[in-house]
């Protein structure tokens, strides 16, 4: 269930949100680009690639042998890090990350309050809404309402639990697997996987969207 018709709803305020960072690669950007150096189409066309396809499909593998494995999921619920590496994703942002496990009872959604930081082994490059300001602000005093914007509505009893990621702790959520789904693969179940379910704004397809 992809939400990135969603995006617009949070990124209105970004503008002015921009760091030093930020500000200066854009800024190189515009000057490469009147020079002929960049297309910006292509590179564009990159940062999609990365954003919503490479990096989301690492962690759904993740995601996928953790719903199969059962001695996995324990290792990822204790200490993600290491698990994760022996799928053969690490490195840079990835060097300390919690799995966060949503039940019945519990459904657990990640923010960055102060900026942006995000789990790239695992997710890729985090999508504009997530670094926006209106998002940041609504997720931690309105979870809720953020889920509802994304198209998630919740029982009433389910707690919705927020984390705040920082530049030493991040978080990937392990959503419940869908029902319907016994002996599937892991690289079939993969396909149910979305970067939204991963960060907990979202959840996995069902078995019929994919069949």
């Amino acid at each position: 269930m992809a939400h990135d018709h969603h995006d617009h709803d949070y990124d209105h305020e970004h503008g002015s949100e921009l760091s030093e960072t930020q500000i200066r690669v854009r800024a190189l950007e515009s000057i490469l680009t009147e020079k002929g150096y960049v297309d910006p189409a292509a590179l564009d066309l990159l940062i999609e690639t990365y954003e919503k396809k490479v990096g989301p499909h690492n962690g759904a593998r993740v995601i996928a042998k953790a719903w199969s494995d059962p001695d996995f999921r324990r290792r990822l619920l204790q200490d993600a890090t290491p698990a994760i590496a022996t799928v053969g994703y690490a490195g840079r942002q990835g060097e300390h990350i919690v799995a966060l496990e949503n039940t019945p009872q519990t459904h657990h959604m990640v923010v960055c309050t102060l900026c942006s930081c995000y789990p790239w082994p695992v997710l890729g490059l985090p999508p504009v809404w997530y670094k926006s300001a209106p998002y940041r602000a609504k997720a931690v005093i309105d979870p809720r309402g953020v889920l509802k914007d994304f198209g998630v509505e919740l029982p009433a009893e389910t707690e919705i639990r927020v984390w705040d990621s920082t530049a030493e702790i991040r978080y990937l959520v392990v959503p419940q697997r869908p029902a319907g789904t016994e002996g599937w693969s892991e690289e079939r179940l993969a396909t149910l996987v979305t970067r939204d379910s991963m960060i907990g704004t979202g959840l996995p397809k069902s078995p019929g969207e994919v069949a």
